[in-house]
């Protein structure tokens, strides 16, 4: 795989490796033997930001069938009210020393919840073994968003080692790991013939609108919005179906002349609603009057989980290459590293 030269940090690597990624994170999960156990967890939350949190978005979509409890991804430096000694909080922070979810970390305590995290060290991983909580170290080395991986297959070690979640996500992973290692040679190439570098070429000068479905791809969009944002330094946007029909559609009716500048693309899965699957065409058609910017984004997998996955592995490349149509580094993420820097002199 040649490493294009703008890519100084080798993003495309970093992509490249995910399915490896799962496999060492999987590896990771199986050596993992929970401290503390507990029979009475009510609800969980997951606590951080950025390309940390969006392993809790992911687990959420991925165990919407089998988690028995409700899962909460928290972005914030504080937690809801309701988190009490019934709550498993899980602190994730790659860094280890993100300060919102050191904060929502002490605020856990304080409301005598459970904790255990996920981190590669830091202020995060000193806090947890100090207070003897589980947590489980990930490798460093990448940026926080391409260690998406990490971030999720150990949230589920952590799941199945307090009993809420059985084995059968893993095999689902193996399998994802299976298609993603045929899928990405062809998705690293930059030639006609593969479907993210086309996509990226027709939407890298536009502001691309996202729409996913609430039941299967929201959280790919999501993922894709701030993957456009990070690598490729671009604006998104995203949203979903139903939600959308009931506000945002009739959005698509004033300031016309910026609609040329803009692109859609619907994240579909076959296993959406029907009646959602009918809302997805109907809407489509009637933006289409507006802007023929749009594109279907579906892809193949043998269950909706492993689809989730794949569009999202699809997606990441989406956002590489309109960083290399763009002529710029997918990697650094200056704003980020300046806001910190004045942040922390404050």
């Amino acid at each position: 795989m040649e490493t294009h030269t703008l890519d100084t940090q080798n993003m495309k690597k970093a992509i490249y490796d995910f399915p490896d990624h799962l496999v060492q994170a999987m590896e990771i999960g199986k050596k993992f033997t929970p401290k503390n156990t507990f029979n009475d967890i009510q609800n969980i939350v997951v606590a951080g930001m950025g390309g940390s949190a969006i392993g809790g978005d992911v687990c959420q979509a991925l165990l919407s069938n089998e988690l028995n409890v409700p899962l909460f991804v928290n972005r914030n430096y504080t937690l809801p009210n309701w988190v009490d000694k019934h709550t498993l909080v899980i602190c994730s922070s790659y860094s280890g020393n993100t300060e919102e979810t050191l904060s929502a970390y002490e605020d856990a305590k304080a409301k005598g919840a459970h904790l255990c995290g996920i981190s590669t060290g830091g202020t995060l991983t000193e806090n947890l073994s100090a207070d003897n909580s589980d947590v489980i170290m990930t490798p460093a080395g990448l940026q926080p968003r391409a260690a998406l991986a990490f971030s999720v297959v150990p949230m589920l070690y952590l799941f199945k080692g307090q009993g809420l979640i059985g084995d059968s996500i893993f095999d689902d992973m193996s399998k994802t790991v299976e298609l993603l290692r045929i899928q990405r040679d062809n998705y690293a190439t930059e030639n006609a013939d593969n479907p993210t570098y086309t996509l990226a070429k027709s939407i890298y000068t536009t502001l691309p609108i996202i729409y996913g479905t609430s039941t299967t791809t929201s959280v790919a969009a999501l993922r894709l919005k701030g993957q456009f944002c990070e690598n490729a330094d671009m604006l998104a946007y995203h949203n979903e179906l139903p939600e959308m029909n009931h506000n945002e559609i009739v959005g698509w009716e004033n300031n016309a002349d910026l609609f040329e500048h803009m692109s859609v693309l619907w994240l579909t899965d076959s296993n959406d609603i029907e009646r959602v699957q009918l809302r997805q065409e109907i809407t489509k058609r009637i933006i289409e009057v507006k802007n023929k910017n749009q594109y279907m984004i579906s892809v193949e997998g043998s269950s909706v989980r492993i689809r989730l996955l794949h569009l999202i592995h699809f997606g990441d490349w989406v956002s590489y290459w309109c960083a290399i149509f763009h002529g710029i580094d997918p990697s650094p993420v200056d704003p980020i590293m300046q806001l910190k820097a004045e942040l922390s002199s404050k």
